[in-house]
């Protein structure tokens, strides 16, 4: 296979990864036009087409679908091989990126029984924004919330997550619960970017869609870009949240949140994806395992 095969194949990864040249060129640092014309010469000296084109942008064709599959696996075999040649076996480091929510609600509060194992390795922890891409391969590991009928292939589930409304006890006592009429009255919080491109009050609908709750439309609410500021503002009394099991400590067991409503599985949960693999990378994998079968067991 020619050289310019390799090369068009990987350009050809980044466009039916973003299905938008525009994007794609973005990353690519190319414009458009030179995109196209690489796509189509690519499409030339393999005698297929790879890409439907409309109005919309580009969509793969069932061919294009059966190449990119092949070829993203490749290339991120690839890159962690290169990874691994790279970095030294001997490292004590482990670079970790999550969401700020689990990383302050879940991780944080164990890291002390980590190091108490493991006194010789470092975890550097990087959890900068709301969503991550488990894709990325700047780390060594990432865990990233994930709906369970989306795209999860090399993802290991570490935890199923549960939904459950939490509200203050001043707030729960403000209100009559066994009214019909009360969830107009009520102050909702949401979770507004549970995971990339979700609706911002989808996990609310589905909340009432499994409790048969049938309403003209949603009461009024708040929108945060993680669940652990909504679970916060519910603690301050600002309405009810609708909280991950999971990521709740102490605070029903302090009364600083009520739980009146049962949880319900969010249909999602955390997934743990290892972008390169060394001695202190596997102390880590294992020592999570273990954490999470001993809070499953409790």
């Amino acid at each position: 296979m020619r050289a310019s095969t390799f090369a068009g194949l990987a350009t050809f990864a980044v466009v039916a990864k973003h299905q938008s040249l525009t994007k794609a060129a973005r990353e690519l640092h190319l414009t458009t036009g030179a995109l196209s014309q690489q796509i189509k010469q690519l499409e030339h000296r393999l005698d297929i087409t790879l890409f439907h084109r409309h109005s919309r942008g580009l969509t793969l064709t069932d061919s294009g679908k059966q190449l990119f599959d092949v070829v993203d696996l490749s290339i991120g075999q690839i890159k962690q091989v290169l990874a691994e040649l790279k970095a030294p076996q001997t490292s004590t480091e482990i670079r970790l990126k999550l969401t700020p929510s689990f990383a302050f609600k879940w991780l944080v509060p164990k890291l002390h029984d980590f190091n108490r194992q493991y006194p010789e390795l470092k975890v550097q922890t990087f959890a900068d924004g709301a969503l991550v891409d488990h894709r990325c391969d700047d780390v060594d590991l990432v865990i990233d919330y994930c709906q369970f009928d989306t795209d999860t292939n090399g993802g290991e589930l570490l935890l199923e997550e549960h939904l459950v409304p939490v509200m203050s006890p001043a707030y729960y006592n403000s209100f009559n619960w066994q009214s019909e009429s009360i969830w107009q009255e009520i102050t909702l919080l949401h979770d507004a970017m549970p995971w990339q491109g979700a609706q911002k009050d989808q996990e609310w609908l589905s909340w009432f869609d499994s409790m048969k709750l049938e309403l003209a439309q949603l009461p009024q609410g708040h929108y945060f870009n993680r669940t652990d500021m909504a679970m916060a503002a519910a603690e301050a009394g600002l309405g009810v949240a609708l909280a991950r099991q999971a990521l709740l400590g102490s605070e029903v067991e302090q009364n600083r949140l009520v739980t009146p409503y049962p949880a319900i599985k969010a249909e999602a949960g955390y997934f743990l994806y290892r972008q390169h693999n060394t001695p202190a990378v596997e102390c880590f994998c294992q020592w999570l395992s273990q954490t999470i079968t001993q809070q499953r067991n409790r």
